[in-house]
Formats: structure tokens, sequence, C-alpha cells
């Protein structure tokens, strides 16, 4: 991974104004994909106190367009706000789209899920894994931004698993809920029941 990508001597380092305050934008390359990574941080990150954390997969259809089947651009927006609210912290967004089968995979994968199957049986239907993603990157652009312990926002706990197995001590795991809805239910259903993800029925809505 290259730390920072730099052009002409300039690194791809700013300050970013948003609905959610004013973070620092930092950019990292990571040359075994040719993707560019995007570390998002509140504050100071040397503090003596775990630094609060979201990993955030890229998702194009949520996040930008708004997507009802998934929960990815409200939890996108929950993170921020979040993290403002807390006063200091990071999130990282990783170009990582489908829980890293991609775009076009992820695509053809609704397809699949429009037909009846399920979040995870589509990604095997199309010989891809349930989840593809791999925290390396992640864990290196922490190390960067001067971050060894973290208050992990997720309700995944593999991501937990992946950071602490890479070095990053995970002092805690606070839930992300946001953005449920009769689209996405199934699909927040089927990350529960099938891939371990700390999510209830009463979240979902079911009981």
């Amino acid at each position: 991974m290259t730390p920072i990508v730099e052009k002409g001597g300039v690194p791809a380092d700013a300050r970013l104004p948003t609905s959610h305050g004013e973070f620092r934008i930092r950019v990292f390359h990571d040359s075994e994909t040719g993707f560019d990574h995007v570390a998002l941080t509140l504050g100071d990150m040397g503090g003596p106190d775990p630094v609060m954390v979201r990993l955030h997969s890229e998702c194009l259809t949520g996040d930008a367009f708004s997507s009802a089947r998934c929960d990815c651009g409200p939890q996108l927006d929950a993170a921020l706000h979040t993290i403002q609210e807390h006063g200091w912290g990071c999130l990282l967004y990783l170009r990582q789209e489908g829980r890293g089968i991609g775009l076009h995979a992820k695509i053809q994968a609704y397809n699949l899920q429009d037909q009846g199957a399920d979040t995870l049986d589509a990604n095997l239907m199309l010989g891809h894994p349930a989840d593809a993603r791999d925290y390396r990157i992640a864990a290196e652009m922490l190390r960067a931004v001067g971050i060894s312990d973290v208050c992990l926002l997720t309700n995944n706990p593999d991501k937990v698993t992946a950071l602490q197995d890479l070095g990053i001590t995970v002092t805690e795991r606070m839930p992300l809920i946001a953005g449920v809805n009769e689209e996405n239910r199934a699909y927040l259903e089927t990350k529960a029941t099938r891939m371990g993800h700390e999510i209830t029925q009463r979240e979902l809505g079911i009981e």
C-alpha cells in the first residue's frame, strides 16, 4: 500500500467540510488491487481512549443512489453522524463493492435475488464467496493515521475478528442499526441468521 497518493509532490490530504462537520480526507492506494481507499477523520486520533471507527465498504447503489435493497446508505450517514456526536473518530471508505465481488457481480446477484435467492446464496450461485472482503488494507490505513485501539461501529463480528487478527485492538463493538425497511428486511434477516451479524428480530421489526 502506498500511504498517501501523491502527484507532483502534492499529497492527497485535505479538509472536507460535510453536513456532519469538517472531516479530514486522506487517500490511500492499494498497489495490489489498483484501488484508492479513503480515510475520513474527525479530531485527534492520538487520544488516550479507543477511537470510534467505522469500516464502510463501497456501495454505489446504496450510498449514491439511495437504494432501499440494503442499509448501506443509511449506515454511512448514521456512522458519520455518530462520529460527529462523539466528537472524534474515523470512517474508512473501502473500495470493496458488493462484499468484495465487484459491481458487475453484485448486480448479477441482485438478478438472482429477484428470482428468489437470498443474498448469501446468490453470491455462491455465481461462484463467489459469501463475503470476499479483505481487511488488511483497513488495518494498514488505521495504523497510518495513528489508530491502534478502536471502538468499532458494526453489526458484523467478523470485522472485529479480522481487525484483531491484523493487530488492531478492538475494545468495544457498537451496533449500527439504520435504514431497516420492507425492501431490505429479508436481506438483513439473512445477515443475522446465516452470516452471524448481531441484529435482533426486534430491530428488524419482525416481533
